[in-house]
């Protein structure tokens, strides 16, 4: 009966050893599985523990929403915005509203219980409040880099929803379409940014908010432009006519914000500007005011601005 006893004892500990391998395995796969679901996004106001494919998503930035309507990410919650007719979908009533472009409504955000929040410059200084609803990333682009900014926050969202593949194809796509125009900028002459909002003027140059016509696609600065990001420098009719550029690229702000004034058009119908090679030769672009002041670096959207480019060049 000792025997027996000391056999069944054996028989009961390695069951139990057994049972604890098992509890052991489970819980490792289980905390692999947790380690999986969540990745850290470095960002620009530092790194941020983010789940992967999160279901529920806010941004404030329209570039991200460009570039998550391309590669087919849903979205649940947008600033209240004039959109550009290619992201016009996102003012539907049944796509949560979470405040403008630079003013969070952090009731509606908090009630709509988000997963992710992206933000960008216009509502930066409301990163830690909106962290503290839910994990917040900072994908605003460097102008002073905005080529690599871009493609490394593109990136970031393809990591972010498994679409690593898709997101390489795009930007190689796109990366073709810069170097084809950045040929023809080679041999096109030089160009001046304008901007009008309410009867005035500002350019813009390399480094700023529309250097991608500069620093990507390879026009040459017509003049030296000191505003730098979101600023332009003062423009008027004699600094455009002592410019004289060859290609003039405008964008109507009014336009942009849905806000009354004097059409772009009407403001350059000047008989300085009309002095001008851009202007003679027929080289005066009037770019998508929403695409261009609104939703900037976005897959489709830079895409849109490249084709733009290349036309006019």
């Amino acid at each position: 009966m000792l025997t027996k006893s000391r056999l069944l004892a054996g028989t009961a500990l390695v069951s139990l050893l057994a049972l604890s391998a098992c509890s052991t395995e489970a819980a490792e796969a289980d905390a692999d599985s947790t380690a999986a679901s969540t990745i850290t996004v470095e960002h620009a106001q530092g790194s941020t523990e983010v789940p992967v494919n999160p279901e529920v998503v806010y941004t404030f930035d329209l570039g991200v929403l460009d570039t998550m309507d391309a590669l087919d990410i849903d979205v649940d919650g947008v600033p209240a915005a004039n959109f550009p007719d290619s992201l016009s979908k996102y003012s539907a009533n049944e796509i949560t509203k979470i405040g403008s472009m630079k003013e969070p409504d952090f009731e509606a955000i908090n009630a709509g219980d988000p997963d992710l929040i992206i933000i960008s410059g216009r509502v930066a200084d409301s990163y830690d409040e909106l962290s503290e609803i839910a994990p917040t990333i900072d994908l605003s682009v460097d102008s002073n880099d905005a080529w690599n900014s871009f493609t490394e926050n593109t990136r970031t969202l393809g990591t972010i929803f498994e679409k690593e593949d898709l997101v390489e194809e795009k930007l190689g796509a796109l990366e073709g379409k810069v170097e084809d125009t950045k040929e023809l900028a080679a041999d096109a002459g030089n160009g001046l940014i304008v901007m009008t909002s309410g009867g005035e003027m500002s350019a813009y140059g390399p480094g700023s908010r529309f250097g991608i016509i500069h620093d990507i696609l390879g026009v040459a600065p017509a003049a030296e432009v000191q505003g730098e990001g979101k600023h332009g420098e003062k423009a008027s009719f004699n600094f455009i006519a002592d410019t004289n550029p060859d290609h003039l690229f405008v964008i109507d702000r009014d336009v942009a914000v849905g806000t009354s004034g004097e059409a772009a058009s009407a403001v350059l119908d000047n008989e300085l500007v009309k002095s001008t090679k851009a202007a003679q030769n027929g080289n005066i672009t009037m770019l998508d005011s929403a695409s261009w002041y609104l939703v900037g670096y976005g897959l489709n959207n830079v895409d849109s601005m490249v084709n733009t480019v290349h036309d006019a060049l």
